[in-house]
């Protein structure tokens, strides 16, 4: 866990520094109207719940938004093939950088997850899939497309499946 924390902290970037200390900002802000505001009791609660929601809220909705916008980012599914002799899933695919800056690293999953003709069903499977796999590739710069193979292995499910790409990159 603490790995986890410092190398979390390690890839900030100096905008998730000026978003965290904006929500921060904002936080006092309002704790501070709050104060003001204490004989105004209704106000002043709803102040210092607002204020803790900002928050809370604020720094991880913020992040996700802010990478989202910042790393954008494709993957497309060329190929699959589930192999005869081996337990093992072939993914041919695409990456493209649609951002701005040039990616040091992006880490590509694959996920694999039951399929059937019942969407609810099919949503259930989402969350929990059958396999994951990932490829980690280095130094795509902007504008271009990299092709990617990958396995998902050990896979030994022998009915209808469905697979998936994503992307995380920085």
């Amino acid at each position: 866990m603490k790995e986890k924390i410092l190398t979390f902290v390690h890839n900030l970037l100096i905008y998730d520094y000026i978003l965290f200390g904006a929500a921060f900002t904002l936080f006092i802000l309002f704790i501070i109207l709050a104060v003001l505001l204490r004989k105004r009791l209704v106000l002043a609660i709803f102040f210092v719940l607002f204020g803790f929601a900002t928050l809370l809220l604020g720094p991880t909705l913020g992040y996700i938004e802010l990478h989202k916008y910042l790393f954008q980012n494709s993957t497309k599914l060329i190929s699959q093939k589930k192999l005869t002799f081996v337990d093992a899933i072939v993914v041919h695919g695409t990456i493209s950088n649609e951002s701005k800056f040039d990616f040091k690293e992006c880490k590509v999953r694959a996920t694999v997850y039951k399929s059937t003709s019942n969407e609810l069903k099919n949503y259930i499977y989402k969350l929990k899939p059958l396999k994951r796999s990932t490829l980690v590739l280095h130094n795509i710069p902007k504008g271009t497309t990299q092709e990617f193979k990958m396995f998902v292995e050990p896979f030994r499910y022998s009915k209808e499946y469905n697979l998936t790409l994503g992307a995380d990159c920085r």
